[in-house]
């Protein structure tokens, strides 16, 4: 599992939100990663998850916060639920 945040240089809310995810992903011991999207690439990578504003945070391929700012304890129930979604999966293959 990733865990991705959009990310812009102008957006005032980026700089928590991604010490949020990166905290979160460590507590989780799941991958991090910071898209700018200012870059061209960052850009692409924003569109093919339909993300428009900052900061937005993914899960994989499924994006559960879009272009707003949630606490740190919210992010954690999302990526927990998600997680035993998965574990739950992997055990029935």
């Amino acid at each position: 599992m990733e865990l991705k945040v959009f990310t812009l240089p102008t957006c005032p809310t980026c700089p928590l939100a991604k010490t949020f995810a990166l905290e979160v992903a460590q507590k989780f011991g799941i991958a991090f990663k910071e898209v700018n999207m200012a870059t061209e690439e960052g850009a692409k990578e924003g569109l093919a998850y339909d993300i428009m504003s900052t900061p937005s945070i993914a899960i994989d391929e499924e994006v559960i916060v879009r272009g707003r700012f949630i606490s740190k304890e919210k992010l954690e129930e999302e990526v927990s639920r998600r997680l035993e979604k998965w574990k739950a999966r992997v055990s029935k293959e």
